[in-house]
């Protein structure tokens, strides 16, 4: 296929050309990997770099990388290699001839420690810089070590602060090692923001008064930000929330089942410090959207099926849809085998890599589960179909956005339904209104958690 860049491309591509070291901040479906390939092969012709190192998502770095190389024409005498599988194949992948080399984010700090700290690369193109966000993850030091040994860094992302600017700090490190935004994250945060703490550890932190434009401008020489709505004239995106009414009985056992799983926290998990009592308040989320979604695990993971209203209701969706193909993002394993016995008789199938990303685009799949941590970032499926269904929706909002993004990006040519199965009088609600409301996970779980715990009488006011 013959590439013919939009404008807005074209001034993409002459940024990584101009910028050693830079990020585009460009919206979900604006075409970030065929910019990125196609300003290296400008700088290859050039004689500038000869290898490229892409750290990416896992199912992106299987798929995404190598089929834009092979879709567009200018890009055919590009050789890209995926260093994935086991250690052994991936060093084989290394030591092979190439131009491009697509690694998983997961084995980055595995290659880092193989080349002793010297990426011995060009460039290095980190996509989906918000999977570095996070200064105390190994894959950051990793990151923080290599960056000063490759003279070219391409910095990739839709949404660089998905829970506020705070996150941007790591991010830029990874692209100019703190000349913008300072040598740590410690000083970034004293000097910019409002810091609230619960027994000496940060729990939230809000920009000062004017201090968001001085960050923007800061990082505006190496940052190019584009919208998709500026761009491009994509197709509506209709959001439909369908309300899951449980019978009388049904939901006085979920009342009960709550009632018992928040007064057993509250024992077991007085005096926990914010961060910590996030992450136990995300298990007790999970079993009450557990109960919410139809099936809940005993301590044995046995299956015990509770209702089948969600399952119901998403069968009356697809059967609706009259045959068009249905993207269904679940939460939990046995939400998987519980869906495809419902929907017995349809094309079903589990979304596990390339293979089943090539049937759905082909439209040989009627309904295609998918977990949205597996399918949120880089992949192209809006060939296959523009109905999304989520039978729970977790409480990420990044990965909701980019999740919906997979068929709500350039070349969608019809407008994208998606369905929210929400059970009313649920915890379902409340992970529906922190998505509404923006907010990011941990200050969701510990809202939801303080206010349960206050329902049903474990604290006061």
């Amino acid at each position: 296929m013959i590439y013919k860049p939009y404008e807005y491309q074209k001034t993409a591509i002459q940024w990584i050309l101009k910028h050693n070291r830079c990020g585009l901040f460009l919206d979900m479906g604006l075409g970030k990997s065929s910019i990125t390939l196609t300003a290296i092969q400008k700088l290859m012709d050039d004689c500038e770099v000869s290898r490229t190192l892409v750290v990416a998502p896992k199912k992106v770095a299987e798929t995404t990388w190598t089929t834009e190389a092979e879709k567009w024409e200018h890009l055919k005498a590009l050789r890209v290699v995926k260093v994935m599988g086991t250690e052994k194949q991936r060093k084989l992948a290394l030591a092979s001839k190439a131009d491009v080399y697509v690694i998983g984010r997961d084995s980055f700090v595995w290659l880092v420690g193989l080349y002793g700290g010297n990426l011995p690369f060009d460039v290095l193109v980190i996509d989906e810089l918000t999977s570095f966000k996070s200064s105390k993850s190994n894959r950051f030091k990793a990151m923080r070590m290599a960056t000063p040994t490759v003279s070219r860094v391409i910095g990739l992302t839709g949404t660089p602060a998905p829970n506020g600017l705070i996150d941007l700090w790591a991010q830029m490190y990874c692209i100019d090692m703190g000349a913008r935004l300072g040598k740590s994250v410690t000083k970034y945060r004293e000097t910019y923001f409002e810091t609230y703490q619960r027994n000496n550890i940060v729990i939230r932190c809000d920009v000062k008064k004017g201090c968001d434009e001085i960050i923007r401008s800061k990082i505006a020489d190496i940052c190019l930000s584009m919208q998709a709505k500026d761009y491009l004239q994509l197709p509506d995106l209709l959001t439909h929330t369908v309300k899951v009414q449980l019978t009388p009985s049904v939901m006085a056992a979920y009342t009960k089942f709550e009632k018992e799983k928040v007064l057993e926290f509250q024992e077991e998990h007085t005096g926990e410090a914010a961060n910590i009592l996030a992450n136990s308040a995300a298990g007790l989320m999970n079993k009450l959207s557990q109960f919410a979604n139809g099936a809940i695990y005993d301590e044995d993971r046995n299956v015990h099926e509770v209702h089948d209203e969600k399952l119901d209701r998403l069968a009356e969706i697809i059967e609706a849809a009259n045959g068009n193909s249905v993207l269904v993002f679940y939460q939990f394993k046995h939400d998987i085998d519980r869906i495809a016995k419902k929907l017995k008789g349809y094309r079903v199938k589990v979304y596990q890599g390339e293979a089943e990303l090539k049937e759905w685009n082909a439209g040989k799949i009627d309904v295609l589960l998918a977990h949205p941590a597996s399918t949120a970032f880089g992949l192209n499926m809006q060939a296959g179909g523009h109905y999304i269904v989520w039978y729970g929706t977790g409480w990420n909002l990044e990965l909701y956005q980019q999740a919906n993004a997979r068929l709500h990006r350039q070349g969608q040519q019809y407008p994208v339904h998606v369905y929210k199965l929400v059970c009313a009088n649920t915890v379902d609600e409340r992970a529906e209104a922190a998505l509404d409301n923006k907010k990011g996970v941990q200050q969701s779980l510990l809202d939801s958690l303080n206010y349960l715990l206050r329902k049903h009488g474990a604290i006061t006011d």
